[in-house]
């Protein structure tokens, strides 16, 4: 029989990084969940990713205090960010130009981000990822 579902918690986790300070501790225990369980199986799953990527994580919460938890890729402002070399995004996005990358970056991030956009193929992915670097405020060349 298959176990009964209480929720869904939604977090941003540095890979590699989990620990039981906040976010994470205090969203998890509200809920009745073993922190550390969590916090070593996450670190376990993204050792081989860079160290402090931002990974959107899904926990699906069951009745028993239970949860598996999902891994998705990391923000695409993230990628764009790197692309650009930049600590942050454009202040007045469509006024001012904070950094520039070229399509074929965005392509690259695309590919990277494919399963988790909503995209039929990799063309419409390219444009999604465009369309999010204008929206911070980056100018996308080529």
């Amino acid at each position: 029989m298959a176990k009964k579902i209480s929720g869904y918690l939604k977090l941003q986790v540095p890979a590699g990084a989990a620990t039981p300070s906040p976010p994470i501790g205090p969203a998890l225990g509200q809920r009745g969940l073993n922190i550390m369980e969590f916090c070593k199986a996450f670190n376990a799953k993204t050792q081989e990713m860079e160290k402090g990527m931002p990974i959107p994580t899904i926990i699906t919460i069951f009745s028993d205090k239970s949860f598996t938890f999902v891994t998705k890729t990391p923000p695409a402002s993230y990628y764009l960010k790197k692309a650009a070399k930049l600590q942050k995004g454009g202040q007045t996005p469509g006024k001012a130009v904070a950094g520039k990358v070229t399509a074929a970056q965005c392509r690259e991030i695309a590919e990277a981000k494919m399963a988790d956009l909503n995209a039929n193929d990799l063309d419409a992915a390219t444009k999604i990822i465009m369309g999010s670097a204008k929206a911070m405020g980056l100018e996308v060349q080529g």
